[in-house]
């Protein structure tokens, strides 16, 4: 132990000499994992100089590991022995991401004994397409290698219908349009995207089924997909999806609404069997916080 952090406590001594943080320090402490001539130390004992710690350091989790976990409230839509489609709930990744450290699509269908497609990367089998962690519905997912090519493929040439709704902020005009605006990543901010000049071309559908004065039900078709594509798009006409703090949604209606999240669901999919050719077309009800905020801003004609 060098002499300047001589009389440090454990975890400050090794938050500086291993560079992690002090809450990691502590945790090694807690789980026993640092010792001093064989006596395990706790976080808050004091380290002398010259002396020697050993530390046994846990092995990094992959980021990328397939964590098999049951998803409470993961329905099933279709399935059939090429492809599934899920209904996948709020605060579900696709598939396992460096950072993300919750529940996953992959992840839930491995639990339930799903087999699904090896094509693409280990943590995306089955892959064809993604819905964001803050949005709710229906999404597909390969099973076989014919199912994944001729899916992805769909998504690629966007034969594949895809249909939101969402909840937009006040009413937007006109009622029924197309809006055609490049998206890029946010200059200054990683985790956002935006309309940008150079971004990558991007088309969105959109018709007005009802105006509650405060907001209004809009139904979305999308011609590209771009990330949070929906919530962009909207954001830049001043309209953002209701719940979305993160595109400038008003914070005081989404807690009225109760919601905790943009009001934006993926209602339909539809596509062709890639066994059969038949039309395939699945269709996801609203989960209950998009129900309740739905029903509460009806009340504001009553």
């Amino acid at each position: 132990m060098p002499e300047d952090l001589g009389g440090s406590r454990t975890d400050a001594a090794l938050a500086q000499l291993a560079g992690v943080s002090r809450s990691v320090a502590a945790a090694w402490c807690a789980d026993g994992r640092v010792s001093r001539g064989g006596t395990v130390l706790a976080k808050a004992d004091r380290v002398q100089a010259g002396t020697d710690l050993l530390v046994v350091v846990p092995d990094a989790a992959d980021p990328l590991r397939v964590i098999p976990e049951a998803v409470e409230g993961m329905g099933i839509l279709i399935d059939d022995e090429d492809f599934v489609v899920i209904d996948k709930p709020v605060g579900v990744a696709a598939h396992p991401s460096p950072g993300w450290v919750g529940p996953t699509v992959v992840g839930a269908l491995a639990a339930a004994g799903y087999r699904i497609s090896t094509s693409g990367a280990p943590e995306r089998a089955g892959i064809v397409h993604r819905l964001d962690v803050g949005t709710s519905g229906a999404m597909v997912v390969a099973k076989t290698e014919r199912a994944y090519t001729a899916l992805k493929r769909a998504f690629k040439e966007r034969t594949v219908d895809k249909v939101y709704h969402a909840v937009v902020q006040g009413l937007p005009d006109p009622l029924e349009g197309t809006i055609d605006a490049p998206i890029g990543r946010h200059p200054a901010h990683d985790w956002r995207f935006a309309v940008l000049e150079d971004g990558r071309p991007s088309v969105t559908h959109y018709e007005v089924l009802e105006a509650f004065g405060r907001a209004s039900l809009v139904e979305v078709h999308l011609e590209t997909g771009r990330t949070h594509q929906i919530r962009v798009h909207f954001s830049a006409l001043r309209h953002p999806c209701v719940g979305d703090l993160t595109y400038g949604a008003d914070p005081r209606l989404a807690a009225e609404l109760g919601l905790t999240r943009q009001w934006l669901h993926a209602h339909r999919l539809g596509f062709e069997n890639p066994r059969t050719g038949e039309p395939v077309r699945a269709v996801s009800p609203y989960p209950l916080d998009l129900e309740y905020a739905l029903g509460a801003l009806s009340g504001d004609r009553a």
